[in-house]
């Protein structure tokens, strides 16, 4: 499943716009209850605005506030970003650390938050359980646990270390395009027939189709179709 996702989504990626450490952090802090897209359209001024930990640790609340309110609850964001810089400042001399233990400890940031800037930041392996990553694991059958942490540690434990930066993209991307929560597109997913939850939703090819969403969709559902009529994805070619 993992090989066929990889040839699904070749070029999956963080879909938070960020150019270091500090901008994708705040980024990630951003993106609680609102969207990549929202947050890539608030981020460019306020990166330009705020360029290091000590900027946000001295920034203007009712400034702050203004230029992220569109990203909602911007009034605990702020106190996040604020608090995040004086922390950054404080303790890790400025810089965003490079430690899941270290990333835990400072405002606004999660274990979840903490594996995106790990995984996408510095290259170091993390598993970034997310709602869509952790629905479709357990729609997968990969665990049954519900846990974010829990799910982390299970997923961790069947896939290659080395892999577990892009395993969350490519989750992460199927699950926005392809495998919804309330109608996934099952008919016209290149994982039919390795699902055990295929039928949740439509299974007809036609209906299916049109669920599928992003500007992979032509790609994705060619894929769906050739392994449909016996095409094995990352497997080299036919059955």
């Amino acid at each position: 499943m993992t090989r066929t996702l990889a040839e699904a989504f070749p070029d999956a990626h963080c879909e938070l716009d960020f150019t270091n450490p500090l901008e994708l952090a705040v980024a990630t802090i951003l993106s609680a209850q609102s969207t990549d897209v929202r947050v890539n359209m608030t981020t460019p001024a306020l990166f330009q605005r705020y360029r290091t930990a000590a900027d946000y640790a001295g920034a203007d609340r009712a400034e702050l506030e203004e230029m992220i309110r569109s990203t909602g609850f911007y009034r605990n964001k702020t106190t996040s970003l604020i608090g995040l810089g004086a922390a950054l400042v404080e303790r890790f001399g400025g810089e965003v650390p490079n430690r899941l233990e270290d990333l835990v400890t400072l405002p606004g940031i999660g274990r979840k938050t903490a594996n995106v800037i790990l995984g996408n930041a510095f290259g170091i392996p993390g598993i970034t359980v997310d709602t869509h990553f952790g629905r479709l694991v357990r729609r997968f059958g990969w665990t049954e646990e519900e846990d974010p942490v829990k799910v982390e540690h299970a997923v961790g434990a069947l896939i290659p270390k080395k892999d577990w930066t892009m395993l969350s993209h490519w989750v992460i991307f199927h699950g926005r395009r392809v495998c919804h929560a309330r109608k996934p597109a099952c008919g016209a997913c290149v994982l039919a027939k390795d699902c055990p939850s295929f039928g949740a939703g439509p299974t007809e090819f036609e209906i299916a189709a049109k669920l599928v969403k992003g500007e992979e969709a032509a790609q994705l559902l060619d894929l769906a179709e050739r392994t449909r009529n016996g095409y094995k994805p990352g497997r080299g070619g036919a059955a």
